[in-house]
């Protein structure tokens, strides 16, 4: 991998990761992946970052998948077992590592995402869409069945009824759709896209970390588990951020009519 090919920034608390291979349209590499890997579960534990958006370089692409041209899946010799361990043991790593991470991440989809791309925005926590971007499944036009955790994540985001039409179809959605349905939180022109992330993000980094990292946590607990044991969890989970500083400052900081000025503990 160039080391240009993956880029990493941090800016007022919010770590952005830019996809950087216009040419290939955002199609990502192995060793991309590792790096990406890397880069996730670093920020886990990097007071620094807040929150983490997702992007890719240009107007044209977020990211366009895999690229079959540069790994060994693309080779016809490869066993059925071979395909599902490079699968499973490369691909898979980013959705193993966003699932760690209690910090928020957002994708900013600038421009086409398809297939593993649209999958690896789908496994952030939330989106914004450019107005020209369109997004969609595709696997199924290619004799192929979602390999990047489609199948898992668009129904739980937009049903499983339109997920279904969306990954039986093939069909690609425009942003005024993904709006509708509920696939993106926000819309915004190409050229205010970026703007528009930057200001989503520092809206959430400006809060107290600890507090938006439970809050992601026990959300998606929530989701997973009955009522009984989510109030349990939460209950847990606002008897730690009762005690926290941040806590503490923020009660404090709305009796003084001031912004608050957190420390992350």
């Amino acid at each position: 991998m160039r080391v240009d090919e993956l880029l990493w920034s941090v800016q007022d608390g919010v770590g952005t990761i830019t996809l950087n291979r216009p040419d290939s349209r955002n199609a990502f590499t192995f060793p991309m992946i590792h790096e990406w890997e890397r880069l996730l579960r670093d920020a886990r534990t990097n007071d620094d970052v807040r929150v983490i958006v997702l992007t890719g370089a240009g107007d044209r692409a977020f990211c366009s998948g895999v690229d079959l041209s540069a790994i060994s899946n693309a080779d016809p010799n490869l066993t059925p077992l071979e395909r599902k361990s490079q699968l499973h043991e490369e691909i898979h790593r980013i959705a193993f590592a966003l699932e760690d991470l209690d910090k928020p991440v957002i994708a900013a989809i600038n421009g086409v995402a398809v297939g593993a791309g649209l999958d690896m925005a789908l496994m952030c926590d939330m989106r914004i869409m450019s107005t020209s971007a369109r997004v969609f499944e595709g696997y199924v036009k290619v004799g192929l069945t979602p390999g990047d955790g489609g199948s898992y994540y668009l129904p739980r985001i937009v049903g499983t009824a339109k997920a279904l039409e969306l990954l039986l179809t093939g069909d690609s959605v425009d942003a005024e759709e993904a709006m509708r349905i509920g696939l993106v939180n926000r819309i915004a022109a190409p050229e205010l896209l970026a703007e528009e992330t930057a200001r989503f993000a520092r809206s959430i980094a400006d809060h107290a970390p600890v507090t938006v990292r439970m809050i992601k946590r026990a959300t998606y607990q929530s989701a997973n588990t009955d009522l009984r044991t989510a109030l349990d969890l939460v209950s847990s989970h606002f008897a730690v951020v009762a005690a926290t500083e941040d806590a503490a400052e923020a009660l404090q900081a709305m009796k003084d009519k001031r912004a608050p000025q957190y420390r992350g503990r």
